[in-house]
């Protein structure tokens, strides 16, 4: 639109600066300001084509300004950006009837098409009021470029009812991102039920989405209903779908296509009103190649798809991540931990195999076993050894252990010159490592013998002999 004015609200005069030369060059008029006050005196007096507004102003929320001036002006498009980069963030901003939410830094010729954008669609309607502020417990943690490209497709679909694709690797929060598209969006005080597929027996799945009428096979002595009906009016998640079996597919088609199922052993066509939201970690389209997954549903559910991340190409969210877990901990009663900042860098170099649940684990680890209030790289190194398989565990050892085992192996083939081995290598290899890990295990669980079994995978009493046989005292806290 040419000679269109854009208003800009930000407390940022570098900011400012910035975007008025890349909107002058683009052909717009730009007036800036670093308040909201004067925002609004402009919007009231009618001046401006589109708005840009940061959030945090010294007067003002930029967020809590958009209501008013989508009231006085609903034609007026507005444009959040924000350095509160988070999914509550893109939920308000959308709640509140922004047109579009551009996290902080980005990509200026982003901005410019964003603008253009704006002017070029038709006029907004008057919007309704918005609906119950979001609450502020985040469900999704992170900053990362990727991370926010999720938040903004989140917040563009959480009030329509499209068909929302999720994939990813295991553990990096499918199932945190469908509950963010229900509980802030139109749905969120009705039903949001979750299935896993692959947790389903293949031959109850159609009676576990379904329902069944009584007598409709073995074991069914009475009518149930089905996750569809149990969802009517809110949200259907279907994990894992594409472990789902091909008979149970074509139902599925037909429910996507016609809106109405019937149970089995039912005649009567049931109608629901439900939004559904899929994911997997498999690649559907080899599976169509397969001929394991229908490719016409394949399509049915990929209306909108997201991708999510695995951790090892975020690690840039793993600061936030860690400190989240570790404040879910103490928040449970456990007692307040950080991580030294050496403990951090190494959890960026690991590669996360199982995403972020498996930092989570870790996390719950460490409040629980170890009694120091700042966790250091050691204690992180020894943990990811542990769950890292046993040629990576075997890597990170310690020197010692790996020292001692060669050690007596050495000896052996010395003195034997291939004979079989004695009876007693094991034993004595035992014997010299048995110690140590006993007494490393109860220092790190401040001697909760309870806690250091568990740990060792031992039973309570055998520990409590070992201790005995091997004279370990440790001081401190014996339990």
């Amino acid at each position: 639109m040419a000679d269109a004015t854009v208003l800009i609200a930000d407390d940022d005069h570098g900011i400012r600066t910035v975007l008025t030369e890349a909107l002058g060059r683009a052909g717009y008029n730009v007036r800036t300001t670093g308040t909201a006050a004067t925002l609004w005196r402009w919007v009231s007096e009618g001046d401006g084509d589109v708005v840009i507004t940061d959030v945090v102003m010294p007067d003002e929320n930029g967020l809590d300004l958009i209501p008013r001036i989508r009231k006085l002006r609903p034609d007026l498009r507005i444009i959040v950006m924000s350095a509160q980069n988070t999914l509550l963030t893109a939920v308000k901003a959308a709640e509140r009837g922004a047109f579009e939410y551009l996290p902080k830094p980005f990509d200026l010729g982003e901005l410019v098409s964003v603008v253009n954008r704006a002017l070029a669609l038709r006029p907004n309607q008057p919007s309704e009021e918005p609906g119950p502020t979001a609450n502020d417990a985040l469900p999704i943690v992170g900053r990362s470029p990727a991370m926010q490209e999720v938040y903004r497709t989140v917040a563009r679909l959480m009030n329509t009812d499209l068909t929302v694709m999720i994939t990813g690797e295991s553990g990096t929060g499918k199932e945190l991102v469908a509950r963010a598209l229900h509980d802030f969006g139109k749905r969120r005080g009705a039903p949001f039920v979750a299935v896993n597929m692959a947790a389903i027996p293949r031959e109850l799945i159609e009676s576990e989405l379904f329902g069944h009428e009584k007598g409709s096979f073995t074991g069914a002595m009475m009518r149930a209903s089905g996750r569809f009906e149990q969802a009517d009016g809110g949200t259907l998640f279907l994990d894992e779908i594409g472990d789902m079996p091909p008979e149970a597919q074509t139902r599925l088609l037909r429910v996507l296509q016609d809106g109405k199922f019937t149970t089995v052993g039912g005649r009567t066509p049931i109608k629901v009103d439900v939004r559904i939201v899929a994911a997997t970690h498999r690649d559907l389209t080899q599976l169509i190649k397969a001929g394991l997954f229908r490719e016409d549903l394949y399509y049915r559910l990929n209306v909108v798809p997201i991708r999510l991340p695995p951790l090892r190409q975020r690690s840039e969210d793993i600061t936030e991540l860690v400190a989240h877990f570790l404040a879910e901990g103490a928040a449970s009663g456990l007692p307040a931990k950080s991580l030294a900042p050496a403990a951090i860098a190494r959890l960026k170099s690991h590669r996360w195999p199982g995403n972020v649940r498996e930092l989570e684990n870790l996390m719950k680890r460490v409040l629980a076993l170890y009694t120091d209030t700042v966790i250091g790289a050691e204690a992180i190194e020894l943990e990811l050894a542990g769950t890292a398989g046993p040629v990576a565990a075997a890597e990170a050892r310690p020197a010692t252990l790996s020292a001692t085992i060669e050690r007596h192996l050495r000896e052996y083939f010395e003195s034997h010159n291939g004979a079989l081995p004695p009876r007693g290598l094991y034993d004595r290899i035992l014997r010299e490592m048995e110690r140590p890990l006993l007494t490393l295990t109860l220092q790190s669980t401040n001697g909760n013998q309870i806690k250091a079994a568990d740990v060792l995978g031992v039973n309570r009493n055998t520990l409590r002999k070992k201790i005995r046989e091997l004279d370990i005292n440790v001081v401190r806290g014996l339990k």
